[in-house]
């Protein structure tokens, strides 16, 4: 997808025009659906608490779950208890709770009924995460995420490039952006702020996403990146994408060899076997907190346990302003909040 998608050469742009017919075709669906659902010709489910919605708007990683979890642990400051809907089976729900001790984290494919649970579990307020996914839930305010890699990338919608709807439509229902950057450089993310300021009703701020910690697969005991440093490591990843995890991991200073697999729901025995052999060879391996949802619970005692890589935001601009946003968005669903 990224040759198809950011490649100049001459085959990546023919099959790109190639492709076009069916980007047109996916747009008109598209925007059928959202018609759809804006004229009650499909049902919209209200959801019992007010809610917030963060999704991204292309497809890939865009840095949505580090934007999400910033979102829970800024409103348990504020002393709000969230409740977060998220797709994704037990593992993960284990996972991100113990990640977000303040949050009430549920899954589930009826949100109506993981909402009513988060609100018997003393949740005032949702956050419902991939919410651009689900045109068919209500949420009462929305922050969409982009990633600043996308301007290497064209801008049409699926499969010709990676926009899940035009750009007007999928950023007139947000109330904030957050624009995120891996590899991309800080003059590229600024200048997508500057480019997008005038057609967003909310605020537009730009973020890092960096490799702050490590964290133990099985002890759960917490490191420094710079632990890394100088040592031998195996940046291991099932990810669609992982150049920019990985290149998270190479900025931590370490000699790194990269493993990658298939894409998949679960982990083969013969990925977890190698894993294996690569923690007793090298001096770290380091996997994504997705891949740790996929290997917990399956690693060996007398191995030496992955690094699971801690992603978090450092705010580069307009890092106030999304906060601000996000307590009148609070403040708005939930008066009563001093």
């Amino acid at each position: 997808m990224r040759w198809l998608w950011t490649s100049r050469r001459a085959d990546a742009r023919f099959v790109r025009l190639a492709l076009l017919p069916a980007s047109g075709l996916w747009r008109v669906a598209m925007a059928a659906r959202r018609g759809a659902y804006q004229r009650g010709w499909l049902t919209t489910v209200r959801l019992p608490l007010p809610t917030i919605g963060i999704g991204n708007l292309t497809v890939g990683g865009s840095g949505r779950a580090a934007v999400t979890a910033w979102a829970a642990r800024h409103l348990a400051t504020r002393g709000v208890r969230a409740g977060l809907l998220i797709h994704g089976g037990p593992a993960l729900v284990d996972a991100l709770a113990a990640a977000l001790p303040d949050t009430v984290v549920l899954a589930g494919d009826d949100p109506a009924a993981a909402a009513r649970r988060a609100a018997a579990a003393g949740a005032t307020i949702l956050l419902l995460d991939d919410a651009f996914r689900r045109p068919g839930v209500a949420f009462d305010a929305a922050i969409a995420v982009l990633s600043a890699e996308t301007t290497r990338a064209v801008p049409w919608a699926l499969p010709a490039g990676p926009w899940r709807e035009g750009r007007t439509a999928s950023l007139a229902v947000a109330d904030a952006v957050v624009i995120t950057r891996r590899r991309a450089s800080a003059e590229a993310a600024e200048s997508l702020a500057v480019e997008l300021g005038g057609t967003v009703r909310g605020p537009v701020a730009v973020a890092r996403l960096g490799l702050i910690q490590l964290r133990g697969l099985v002890s759960g005991a917490v490191q420094p990146a710079s632990v890394l440093r100088g040592k031998r490591v195996v940046a291991a990843t099932g990810l669609a994408d992982p150049d920019a995890f990985v290149s998270h991991v190479k900025s931590a200073g370490g000699a790194v060899q990269v493993a990658t697999w298939k894409d998949q729901a679960e982990l083969r025995d013969e990925d977890v076997a190698w894993l294996a052999h690569a923690a007793r060879r090298a001096d770290h391996v380091v996997i994504t907190e997705r891949d740790a949802v996929r290997l917990r619970g399956r690693w060996a005692a007398n191995v030496p346990e992955p690094l699971v890589a801690v992603l978090e935001l450092t705010w580069e601009e307009g890092g106030s302003a999304i906060t601000d946003a996000l307590d009148r968005i609070v403040g708005r669903t939930q008066p009563e909040m001093s």
